[in-house]
């Protein structure tokens, strides 16, 4: 696959975050509410779309968490599966539990408090001492961090067979700061214009503006944006219908929340060019 630029996703494809953001997800669920969903049950809402940003993927949980306890009677997949036939996100999940009449409507508004829900978030996933540097105050509780528990996956030899031949940049919906401890953990520097964090846009993936935006500033031709959700290959699908101007692959990676044959078949059916098994693949892929 020829390419002139490369864009990589940080969860799942640079750093692995099933012990860390999806971790805190299902915990600070369970904490607020004394009850919970399965961690491997948060792919049906990432593939549902619209759950770039683990807050709101937090904050839709709690939602069907608290639709349970009002009497809904649906798997946890199911409620998902509606939340993808409205398009997704957590207005599409607010959606869902509007127009669920057995339930009462007043309850769940009452007890969804988003704000305890990020605060608490962001004390597991940060631990104390970087929730007061990033969050400006004291923690609700003390801990270390998930934030600690994210394994590397780009190797040093892939990053130096990337920057070597292609242009390189990064689309994340991760906050700046938080971008940062991953990107430094790593080894992968970039310069500021190269990369797009949640701080940097409003829209989100799978909205096509930061991976056009980074193609415009590369001068690039053909753009390949590597993820490890639908949402990332939505991306690049939508910027080719965006920006015809130009070529854009999406690729997707086995090591986030898709995995296996399965996985694979999730990936080409959204759109994608390639699979590959992980990031350090890509190299032998990428021709310039």
């Amino acid at each position: 696959m020829q390419t002139d630029a490369v864009v990589l996703d940080v969860d799942g494809v640079l750093v692995d975050v099933a012990d860390s953001y999806r971790r805190a997800v299902v915990e600070s669920v369970d904490r607020v509410y004394g009850r919970t969903v399965p961690v491997e049950t948060l792919q049906a809402f990432k593939d549902a779309g619209g759950f770039n940003n683990d807050w709101e993927l937090t904050y839709a949980v709690a939602l069907y968490v608290l639709a349970r306890r009002e009497g809904l009677k649906m798997p946890p997949e199911e409620f998902a599966a509606h939340i993808a036939e409205r398009g997704g996100g957590l207005d599409a999940a607010q959606s869902v539990v509007a127009d669920m009449p057995s339930i009462s409507q007043a309850r769940v508004r009452d007890k969804w408090d988003t704000e305890r829900l990020h605060e608490v978030f962001q004390a597991l996933y940060l631990g104390s001492d970087r929730y007061r540097e990033f969050e400006g105050g004291d923690p609700p509780f003390e801990t270390e961090g998930y934030i600690n528990d994210e394994p590397v996956i780009l190797t040093e030899e892939t990053i130096s067979a990337l920057t070597s031949r292609f242009d390189v940049g990064v689309v994340t919906g991760r906050p700046s700061a938080e971008a940062d401890v991953a990107l430094d953990r790593v080894g992968l520097h970039l310069d500021g214009d190269h990369r797009f964090t949640m701080d940097d846009w409003e829209e989100g993936k799978p909205h096509p503006k930061a991976l056009m935006t980074l193609a415009e500033r590369f001068e690039a031709e053909t753009v390949t944006f590597v993820g490890d959700t639908l949402d990332d290959v939505r991306t690049a699908v939508n910027a080719a219908e965006s920006d015809p101007s130009r070529t854009y692959h999406g690729v997707g990676v086995l090591t986030g929340g898709l995995t296996g044959e399965e996985g694979r078949q999730k990936y080409e059916s959204a759109g994608a060019a390639a699979v590959v098994d992980s990031v350090n693949d890509l190299p032998a892929l990428l021709e310039p």
